[in-house]
């Protein structure tokens, strides 16, 4: 039976953000002392993602709210990454719930942002970010370990030609569309949440094939672009920790965010790795801005997530 502490874990857990809401993982409870996080590589995706960089980067998303809900529970996590990767390669995370700790007001802020957070893919108002804002963003991301790039008006109008050229190859690869046809039903992400076709010729939202409605979208979308100085599992589980600290951060601004991630996805579905950057290796790119109230994806029941106790 699990204790309240335990459930706390993995309801904080299980509402991380994760690639075509896939929710990659789960884990395992030793006793009270720790809690192990798994990739559920039966959740991959094998066409898009065969490097398993988006499950990584997903799963450390998941492993950030967890570290909050600890300290938001009052305790001080320590964490282990890739601790065996040999034995047991899917093992990402092992992390000891800890003594206890004195809880400041930042983790509970961040903690009570979490069931608010959403993938926001409906048009935003236009409205800047305002750079004080942004420089939070860049901050969060640097606690953990990432770099924030906010390019400008040319650099976002390449990222977007970028995203459009990727759409087109991504959609003419058949097992591509068949993966993305199978996780935008009713368990990964229905057309509730698919966001509607643009109007124009601005479209900063990925095409999941099920845009029914029609809408124009900001004229000048805002991006940031998430990178790591390196670009293997450890960046990645990295990435995913800066990401939620920054969509959390976000969140308390009332900033809304969705993904652009074609062309990074593209690289991946071609084994490519990434030329090493000045300023690091891209593992996501963020559209940014403020947009209406939009419902949640569904999440995984707590009972598919806890295999186990030992």
């Amino acid at each position: 039976m699990s204790t309240p502490l335990m459930r706390r874990i993995l309801v904080a857990a299980g509402q991380a953000p994760s690639v075509h809401n896939t929710q990659p993982w789960r884990f395992r409870f030793v006793g009270e002392e720790f809690v192990e996080l798994f990739a559920d590589r039966d959740r991959q995706l094998q066409a898009g993602d065969p490097r398993g960089r988006s499950l990584l980067v997903s799963c450390g998303a998941a492993l950030f709210n967890m570290r909050v809900a600890l300290r938001a529970a009052c305790r001080r996590p320590v964490i282990w990454l890739l601790p065996s990767p040999e034995a047991e390669p899917d093992l990402l995370a092992a992390v000891r719930i800890g003594v206890p700790a004195p809880r400041s007001a930042e983790h509970r802020e961040l903690y009570d942002r979490i069931p608010l957070r959403r993938t926001n893919r409906e048009p935003f108002d236009g409205r800047p970010v305002p750079a004080a804002v942004l420089a939070e963003l860049r901050a969060a991301a640097a606690k953990e370990g990432a770099g924030l790039v906010l390019p400008g008006r040319r650099g976002t109008a390449d990222l977007l030609d970028y995203a459009a050229i990727a759409e087109e190859e991504l959609a003419a690869d058949p097992g591509y569309r068949a993966e993305l046809a199978a996780w935008t039903g009713r368990d990964g992400l229905p057309s509730y949440v698919h966001g509607p076709h643009a109007v124009g010729d601005v479209d900063p939202i990925r095409d999941f094939g099920h845009r029914t409605r029609e809408a124009r979208f900001e004229a000048h979308p805002q991006l940031a672009v998430l990178t790591t100085p390196g670009d293997g599992p450890l960046d990645w589980l990295c990435a995913g920790q800066a990401l939620q600290r920054m969509l959390l951060t976000a969140t308390g601004h009332g900033v809304s965010a969705s993904f652009l991630n074609q062309a990074l996805d593209l690289r991946d579905m071609r084994r490519r790795g990434d030329p090493r950057h000045r300023r690091g290796h891209p593992q996501m790119i963020i559209r940014l801005g403020y947009g209406p109230a939009v419902p949640r994806a569904p999440r995984r029941p707590l009972t598919e997530l806890e295999p186990c106790l030992v």
